[in-house]
């Protein structure tokens, strides 16, 4: 239903995969949190491959489930790749690093810089890489 509101309200499919991106992203960071939360064994607890792997399978189950259902439609390529496939791998690629350097920033000084700096600085990156990208497709490509 969002997809096609978007398509109708003529925004381009790779700016959507980025915002949907974030959101999967999102997703995959309150799941991996939430698991935490749960009384589980110390050896999953530990692993540091527990949230890369949920938030490839959040992902990966996502393009699927839309290549499945025939959802994502050829309204045009980026690099050989469907425009809403390459802003979702865009989006998810940025989003991850983005929390990563965030998580180091944090662990640096000890604390957060600003209130709800995690939110500020995770929506400001997808929101830059959005007029990035705007830039890139309407002037470049």
């Amino acid at each position: 239903m969002g997809l096609t509101l978007t398509r109708w309200v003529g925004v381009d499919d790779s700016i959507t995969g980025l915002w949907l991106a974030a959101f999967l992203g999102a997703i995959s960071f309150w799941t991996y949190s939430s698991l935490l939360k749960k009384k589980l064994p110390e050896k999953i607890v530990k692993n540091h491959f527990l949230r890369p792997l949920i938030y490839i399978g959040i992902f990966g189950l996502t393009l699927w489930s839309f290549y499945k259902f025939n959802l994502v439609i050829k309204h045009g390529d980026i690099f050989g790749i469907h425009k809403l496939t390459f802003g979702m791998l865009v989006g998810g690629v940025s989003f991850y690093l983005v929390d990563l350097l965030d998580d180091y920033l944090i662990k640096k000084k000890g604390k957060v810089f600003f209130p709800y700096q995690r939110i500020v600085v995770s929506l400001g990156s997808i929101f830059i890489l959005s007029l990035g990208l705007y830039v890139l497709i309407n002037y470049f490509i």
